[in-house]
């Protein structure tokens, strides 16, 4: 009876504290007007400030009597620099952190992140190697196409490492999460050897190039670089809906999700597609940018839960959230200068790490 007892007392003790968490509608909406605030709080603030008052003008909402040398510039830095580099920072987000959420669902561990993988290491030592080659007498010729061969270069180096990682991890037909985690970080690195190498045998300029590189930077958003970012942002989304059930019932292991009637390989299969393809694309616009795959996700799951159908939306929001800010504290903080956001995501992420570990062993209470 002890026992019947207990079981009784802890699924009520789960109904009460579903009944405490907000209903999903008004969780994306709290979250999606969060992220609109702060991406106007973005658009007035930096090195050029535009007041909010001049703001609708800005964006051409309404006409401000004639055109005057202010409205010009105030129009050329919100949809030149600012509007592009605002959508790139919250698409980046929202990749990272709904890989974040998938890598976590897929190894069900709170600590799971895509760079434990190492498809952010393989796009930047791609981009490293873009770097050098580009900026040498051997590729002399193709400096021009620099700005243009670094995000390929690094997409490319992203999907290279996703392939090689597969075909290790696969056997008859199955993969094995376990073998593609481990051979993720033996090939990081690898990765990061290739890059302390570049590092040792580059110039000042073209360190310093990967070393802003490597710390992350929006500061090269343009309008192209959305093309490439929205399209597949809008896929990985969809797909996320058609895994979100599978990854609530691999919560109790796999031999229990296959008899629920969940293809656990098709599952895989698409889960580390969807990780390689985000991150990748991700890599290839800012650079590399730690620990939003962490903190989302987990913040998300105390105030909403674990369910993934509003997880994977909710981390998005919040993703974008959180890169849009910590991409306006480092253009600002020591502007006319700019931070590396990669500084920024690290000294909130690592913290946070940290706290998590702690937690897991008991020694405190978040």
């Amino acid at each position: 009876m002890s026992v019947l007892a207990e079981r009784r007392t802890r699924a009520k003790q789960r109904r009460a504290g579903m009944s405490l968490r907000p209903a999903a509608t008004l969780t994306l909406l709290c979250l999606l007007a969060a992220l609109t605030g702060t991406a106007l709080a973005a658009l007035t603030v930096g090195a050029a400030g535009i007041p909010l008052a001049r703001l609708p003008a800005a964006l051409g909402l309404w006409a401000d009597g004639a055109a005057s040398p202010l409205l010009a510039r105030d129009q050329l830095v919100v949809w030149s620099i600012r509007i592009p580099r605002i959508a790139a920072a919250a698409m980046v987000g929202g990749l990272l952190a709904v890989s974040g959420t998938i890598m976590q669902g897929l190894f069900r561990n709170p600590l799971a992140d895509p760079a434990l993988v190492g498809v952010s290491s393989g796009g930047a030592f791609a981009a490293a190697v873009a770097i050098v080659f580009t900026d040498s007498h051997l590729g002399d010729s193709l400096r021009f196409l620099q700005h243009q061969l670094l995000p390929i270069a690094a997409f490319a180096g992203s999907l290279i490492t996703t392939i090689v990682l597969y075909g290790i991890a696969s056997r008859g037909g199955r993969t094995s999460i376990a073998i593609f985690l481990l051979a993720g970080l033996a090939i990081a690195a690898i990765a990061n050897a290739g890059i302390g190498l570049l590092v040792f045998v580059a110039d000042d300029r073209q360190l310093r190039d990967i070393t802003f590189w490597m710390l992350g930077s929006l500061s090269g958003a343009t309008w192209t670089k959305l093309t490439a970012l929205a399209p597949v942002l809008a896929i990985a989304l969809i797909a996320c809906l058609s895994i979100a059930r599978g990854l609530d019932v691999l919560v109790l292991g796999e031999a229990e999700a296959f008899h629920s009637g969940v293809d656990v390989e098709r599952l895989k299969r698409i889960s580390i597609v969807l990780v390689s393809a985000m991150t990748g694309v991700a890599v290839s616009v800012c650079g590399v940018v730690g620990f939003v795959g962490i903190v989302v996700p987990h913040l998300l799951r105390l105030v909403i839960g674990p369910g993934h159908r509003l997880l994977l939306p909710a981390s998005a929001l919040l993703g974008a959230i959180l890169l849009v800010g910590a991409d306006t504290v480092a253009r600002t903080i020591v502007a006319p200068a700019e931070m590396p956001i990669g500084i920024l995501t690290a000294a909130i992420g690592a913290p946070f790490f940290l706290a998590m570990l702690l937690r897991q062993r008991g020694l405190v209470s978040l």
